[in-house]
């Protein structure tokens, strides 16, 4: 009797989120770039000052982008980081422990950046 692990009866296992994941991160990418480029022409129809990039940033729409633009970046991260941690790490406790506290340090680059940007 062969074992045929191929076609429709195949056995398939694994986390079933490589789809959802590449296009989130394409879409993570597409929110950089524009938030990239709002920044180019910000700073290229402005004085590059202190006062006038504390202004830039005193508005309330520009945080939020801000915000949106670090949150793209950081989920960005957290998918091509845990698949770096998936792919190359075969223990699973280490595999687990390294996810955990990457989560955690993202998590608390989620509050920094609150922070600091509405603090100004």
């Amino acid at each position: 009797m062969a074992n045929n692990n191929v076609g429709p009866k195949r056995l398939v296992v694994g986390a079933h989120y490589g789809l959802k994941d590449w296009l989130l991160q394409r879409i993570t990418a597409v929110i950089m770039i524009v938030f990239t480029v709002i920044l180019l022409v910000a700073f290229l129809m402005s004085d590059a000052t202190y006062e006038g990039w504390a202004g830039l940033f005193a508005n309330q729409w520009m945080k939020i982008i801000t915000f949106l633009a670090i949150l793209s970046l950081l989920y960005h991260a957290w998918v091509g980081v845990r698949d770096i941690w998936m792919d190359y790490i075969k223990p699973v406790g280490v595999r687990l422990t390294l996810q955990v506290l990457t989560a955690l340090w993202l998590i608390g680059s989620i509050g920094y950046a609150a922070q600091i940007l509405w603090r100004v």
